[in-house]
């Protein structure tokens, strides 16, 4: 059903549309998962699923994203196995292992470039990496921030990483990027708070001011560290624009354990879900649905996770739906805002972590 939703523009279903075809493939994931994956059916048993009582998508039932940390969770056999991603994690803490075999891996990617497309066009564009290439360096295993920079080399024209092992700027490969492409529309990306610590602070303090203009930052994770020096999502923009004259930001929200579903920010600052996900907030008192506006914990859904049982996931994150098919951007679903990490939940962000190698 996956084939369905490629016909599509990631933003182009209405509300009654989206959830017509969701449920169906939310649904089927769900018993596809019960299957072929005898812990996820323990963990329905546990439930009291019954199929014949799912009646909308609020009905499949949420599977806690901690539980990526406690068990190998996966829908195909071990020798299928393609990609191992993880999650991040600080020191002592366990992190998620999400297991891919090659057609999930490709599906995923597909989903990136198609969401991605809507906001940057679909030419390859050069891509300024502001992170290590040794974040790559086990091609079978993949971190948070691996498996996302991966994703975008199906875009990149060309890949240059930014940094060097100690996570100091490599001024050469820098500047010879520059010369090359900086009279043309081209990509940076990193995780926010490395992008922050290693390459606005850095530029921050050089005499010779870079022209950045053309450049679209995409960034995700790591406010919390951005919070804990007191800058706002504000600051590292207006920042960004004053120093070096970055005017196009793409922010966004994603998790290892749904890789390629990433919310991806609009030209008015809102998370939006793609055709290919959608996002409940729960009340944390009695896990009911909350209204628009009413701040709760994010489940989020997608059509993509199918070698693990990652389709409906009950995330440790703070957030609320501000709308549905109503932005003024003209992007249809639910566009949401990200609070962050529960106070009771570990620090799990992808840039929060980086010393560790996640």
């Amino acid at each position: 059903m996956i084939e369905t939703f490629h016909q599509l523009k990631p933003y182009s279903l209405s509300k009654e549309e989206k959830q017509e075809r969701l449920f169906g493939e939310l649904k089927e994931l769900t018993e596809y998962h019960r299957e072929h994956c005898k812990e996820y059916a323990r963990f329905l048993e546990s439930v009291g699923y019954d199929q014949d009582n799912i009646k909308t998508c609020e009905d499949i039932p949420f599977f806690p994203v901690r539980m990526f940390k406690e068990c190998d969770l996966m829908s195909i056999k071990p020798e299928d196995v393609f990609k191992t991603m993880t999650s991040s994690g600080t020191t002592g803490q366990k992190v998620s292992r999400i297991y891919v075999d090659k057609e999930n891996a490709m599906v995923q990617q597909k989903v990136m470039v198609r969401i991605l497309g809507d906001y940057i066009g679909k030419k390859r564009i050069p891509v300024l990496v502001i992170d290590t290439p040794s974040v790559l360096k086990d091609r079978s295993k993949f971190s948070a921030r691996g498996a996302a920079i991966i994703g975008l080399r199906v875009i990149a024209k060309e890949m240059v990483f930014a940094l060097n092992d100690d996570m100091s700027l490599n001024q050469e490969v820098f500047e010879a990027f520059l010369q090359k492409y900086q009279d043309s529309f081209f990509l940076i990306f990193g995780f926010t708070f490395i992008v922050w610590q290693h390459f606005y602070k850095v530029l921050d303090e050089k005499t010779h001011k870079y022209d950045l203009s053309n450049a679209f930052l995409m960034t995700g994770g790591g406010w919390k560290k951005l919070a804990s020096q007191s800058v706002t999502n504000g600051d590292f923009k207006n920042s960004f624009g004053k120093l070096c004259g970055i005017h196009h930001f793409l922010d966004h929200y994603g998790m290892v354990e749904q890789t390629g579903c990433i919310y991806a920010e609009c030209e008015c600052g809102h998370l939006h879900a793609s055709i290919y996900s959608d996002v409940i907030v729960r009340n944390p008192m009695d896990f009911s649905p909350c209204k628009i506006g009413e701040k709760g914990i994010v489940q989020v859904l997608s059509v993509l996770p199918r070698s693990y049982p990652g389709h409906s996931l009950l995330t440790e994150d703070e957030g609320v739906i501000l709308g549905e098919d109503d932005c003024p951007c003209g992007r249809k679903g639910k566009y949401i805002r990200i609070f962050g990490r529960m106070k009771s939940a570990e620090l799990r962000g992808c840039s929060d972590t980086y010393g560790t190698g996640s």
